[in-house]
């Protein structure tokens, strides 16, 4: 049988990794310290950042509600839910392929930033789709 406690330690690395870079973006934001990158480095500019800085909240709060389940090993997010498993899964598979597609068109448009330069919300929503990756085995792995 799976330890839902198991995973839980995967799903809260995954949250507490995500937690940082969501303080790191705080913290440059009210005092751009210099051995922060800039704010460039990392918002992509699609959202403004208090719509950025909202719906990261929401997003972490998921993730905790689902990593607290996971270390007490009950509550919704821990019952067998496979048909959500299997659309975290592919979930997971899209999202992160999107990923790899949006550095390779990065990396090809800016090769003057190789090979980290503006990567910080793509290694993030990376670490996102880890997250969704490891919630969806979860619930996918025959018990």
């Amino acid at each position: 049988m799976k330890d839902p406690a198991a995973y839980g330690v995967y799903l809260w690395l995954l949250t507490v990794l995500l937690f940082a870079r969501v303080l790191g973006q705080l913290i440059v934001v009210v005092y751009a310290p210099r051995w922060l990158p800039p704010m460039e480095q990392w918002q992509s500019g699609l959202l403004r950042y208090p719509v950025l800085l909202a719906s990261q909240a929401v997003v972490l709060t998921l993730m905790v509600w689902i990593s607290v389940d996971f270390s007490r090993g009950a509550g919704f997010w821990v019952e067998p839910l496979p048909r959500l498993g299997r659309a975290a899964l592919w979930w997971s598979y899209l999202y992160f392929g999107a990923m790899v597609a949006r550095y390779a068109i990065r990396m090809t448009r800016r090769s003057d930033q190789r090979w980290l330069g503006g990567t910080i919300p793509i290694i993030f929503h990376s670490v996102v789709a880890a997250f969704q990756w490891t919630f969806g085995t979860y619930h996918t792995t025959p018990r």
